[in-house]
């Protein structure tokens, strides 16, 4: 840039040496103010356009660093236009991955439900403990004979009180974890109830090991049947004593009817001829009846 400055100045009129030559005239000291005044602006003319040309620069290279910039924010954009479009498909990919999820989702809640009824029909207690026989599931019916509650979850069998005099019980789930051979007893309660407890392996679908499973099946009808059809048995066998002895004392006394009737016909004389026996056994050598 340049900057054109206008002032007014006089024309500079030649002083004769002999005229006044120790007098400066006024016009000359105007003049000289200014030469300086007009010096000094030059200055400061030259000082600004110094000062535009650093601005100048400034602004290039601002210019440039904007520049620089704006290609670094049209290459994010694309990059942010790729990332939204992998979104996209990746939210498209996961809501295929829900879809599917919640449809296992509603496959286990009908087997988790079909498996609850299963176990609730058959009536029998149930408990699931892992491999450190720890309670992990049980069933509805198991709480009339061990006393669970929904916080036993977790809890190892051995804390919880339970009607069965079965103490080997914990012993029989590790050996059945050792050995990976069913355990079944036939267990009474402190009530006088009857119980099958079967103790068998917990076999995942891989054909895994993880804990045991306990069956506890009611039988005290079934114990109670046996204990009538033990008594009936008991009653039939002394019954059957009692009368193979009253036999015996029959026979007996029959015994001895007969011999002293016998004793008592043989005192006296026969009135009859006795018929001849043909029984080979009682005949002798001649051919006659021995007596």
């Amino acid at each position: 840039m340049v900057l054109i400055v206008f002032s007014d100045t006089v024309i500079p009129v030649e002083i004769s040496p002999g005229r006044g030559a120790g007098k400066v005239p006024a016009s000359s000291a105007r003049q000289r103010e200014l030469e300086q005044e007009l010096q000094r602006a030059h200055e400061e003319v030259q000082a600004g356009h110094e000062e535009m040309q650093t601005t100048q620069e400034e602004l290039k290279s601002m210019n440039e660093e904007l520049q620089s910039t704006n290609e670094e924010l049209q290459s994010t954009n694309e990059e942010l236009t790729t990332s939204k479009e992998e979104m996209q498909s990746l939210n498209e990919e996961l809501q295929t991955v829900n879809a599917e999820l919640q449809a296992k989702l509603d496959e286990l809640s009908g087997t988790n439900n079909d498996m609850k009824n299963l176990l609730n029909s058959t009536d029998i207690a149930t408990v699931f403990l892992d491999n450190d026989l720890r309670v992990r599931q049980f069933t509805p019916q198991a709480k009339t004979i061990i006393k669970f509650i929904a916080s036993d979850v977790g809890r190892p069998i051995t804390d919880l009180a339970s009607d069965l005099l079965y103490p080997e019980l914990v012993t029989d789930a590790q050996e059945v974890l050792r050995t990976l051979v069913f355990s079944e007893r036939s267990i009474a309660t402190h009530d006088g109830r009857w119980f099958t407890v079967r103790v068998m392996p917990y076999r995942t679908t891989d054909n895994r090991i993880d804990g045991v499973v306990i069956t506890i099946a009611d039988i005290t009808a079934a114990k109670k049947v046996e204990a009538k059809l033990r008594e009936k048995n008991s009653d039939l066998t002394t019954h059957a004593a009692e009368q193979g002895l009253a036999l015996d004392r029959a026979e007996t006394q029959l015994g001895q009817t007969v011999g002293a009737t016998l004793r008592r016909d043989s005192g006296k004389p026969s009135r009859r001829k006795a018929a001849p026996t043909t029984n080979p056994a009682a005949t002798g050598p001649a051919g006659k009846s021995q007596s």
